[in-house]
């Protein structure tokens, strides 16, 4: 065992795309507690709460019902080995719960109950736990993009499971309500047990929405007691606007309050400030985040606008920023509830970091010699990484590629 090289392997887990971080993690954690399982599960993602990898015919079947039963069965920070039901079956797993909430899951190999180094496990999943956390709080532009593309997905689905299971069920109903049946006694069974049926699937429905969103004053408590716990110190008094009803999806409200607390800390960079205004609204349609101040209209408008655009242009928003020098400083954020139309910047979410890396270059004209020099890697292996981009990105040409990659700011982040 060597700590150096323990800790490098780990902050290649935690500093890489979080839909990833799964992968990564299982195989950091596979030599000394091997698993054919590995499930990562928080609501805090609301576009992916569960994070797998591992066995595909097992984790596939992994139901959110079951682990939100093992996670009210195990104690936080308390790592166990226990049997539960796991993907339809009972099988022996490694059960560590963050004290934030966010549930590990090992499958070990060869079913061994022993699980080994207990407190080791629980401290790596901490970092990783935190990471997680940290990495939905801040909001990035990828997060918010895979994030949300997985809820489109998910919702899609689970509308058209649902409608044809819900017609399914009614026509079953339909002729077991009939009086002009015989045996009643079976008909009065297999009715109940249609309805039953029909009333667990409107209930899941009803419990993937509220996983995958949040009522729209309680995201904004949420931010009010970030905000004074980030200005605790500042003296300028602070008025809240909340929103007055409704949901938002799970990824707009952690944008939401990512892109408040940054135009918030913008605010607060200017001398004399005399009031700030934080207010939330929506129609149904959007939702609108408008920060304003009484103070010097000193804001840096650029690099708010800087730190902002990159969630705005990923959620398709409206951002709006004013200052006027003697009277004070206005953000509006306008952010679509309904997610945009799939395009090139969604498919950027499929690329790696590396393959990143070089999209950035090559959207900035550079050949593979060139980038490959600057990467530190092998002509080869920059072809490698190109090839595998277009593909990603259902594209056929460096320019196609290099114009989505320009679309979403890819290359100017790099430049």
């Amino acid at each position: 065992m060597d700590p150096v090289t323990d800790l490098v392997a780990l902050r290649e887990v935690v500093d890489g795309p979080l839909h990833e971080i799964a992968r990564r993690l299982s195989r950091f954690l596979a030599e000394r507690w091997p698993h054919t399982a590995l499930v990562v599960f928080t609501r805090e993602c609301t576009g992916r709460p569960r994070k797998v990898a591992g066995a595909t015919e097992m984790i596939n079947k992994v139901t959110i019902g079951e682990l939100e039963e093992l996670k009210a069965a195990v104690e936080p920070g308390r790592p166990v080995s226990t049997t539960a039901s796991i993907a339809g079956a009972e099988r022996t797993v490694w059960v560590v719960l963050d004290p934030a909430g966010t549930l590990l899951v090992l499958v070990p190999r060869a079913a061994r109950r022993r699980l080994p180094e207990p407190e080791l496990l629980a401290a790596i999943f901490g970092l990783v736990a935190t990471s997680i956390s940290q990495q939905v709080a801040q909001a990035s532009p990828d997060y918010l993009a895979e994030s949300r593309a997985a809820s489109s997905e998910r919702e899609r689905t689970i509308a058209e499971l649902a409608a044809a299971h819900e017609a399914a069920l009614v026509a079953i109903l339909t002729p077991l309500r009939s009086a002009g049946l015989d045996d009643r006694r079976a008909r009065l069974s297999a009715a109940d047990s249609a309805s039953a049926a029909l009333l667990a699937l409107r209930s899941a429905r009803k419990s993937d929405q509220a996983l995958s969103e949040e009522a729209a004053p309680e995201a904004f408590a949420r931010l009010r007691e970030d905000i004074r716990q980030m200005l605790r110190h500042h003296e300028a008094p602070i008025e809240f606007v909340a929103p007055s009803g409704g949901s938002v999806p799970g990824e707009i409200a952690h944008a939401a309050r990512a892109m408040t607390r940054t135009a918030v800390l913008a605010f607060t960079a200017q001398q004399g400030l005399a009031r700030l205004r934080i207010a939330w609204s929506s129609d149904g349609a959007s939702l609108v985040v408008d920060v304003r101040d009484q103070g010097s209209g000193e804001l840096d408008v650029d690099a708010l606008r800087r730190g902002l655009q990159g969630r705005a242009r990923t959620l398709g928003a409206a951002l709006d920023i004013d200052a006027a020098p003697g009277w004070g400083s206005r953000v509006t954020i306008s952010l679509p509830l309904d997610a945009p139309q799939p395009s090139g910047e969604t498919r950027l979410t499929n690329l790696n970091r590396r393959e990143r890396e070089v999209l950035a270059l090559l959207a900035q004209g550079k050949r593979n010699k060139a980038i490959a020099a600057e990467l530190g890697v092998t002509e080869s292996t920059v072809k490698f990484h190109v090839t595998g981009v277009l593909q990603k990105l259902e594209v056929s040409s460096r320019g196609e590629a290099a114009a989505l990659a320009l679309g979403a700011g890819l290359g100017v982040a790099h430049a």
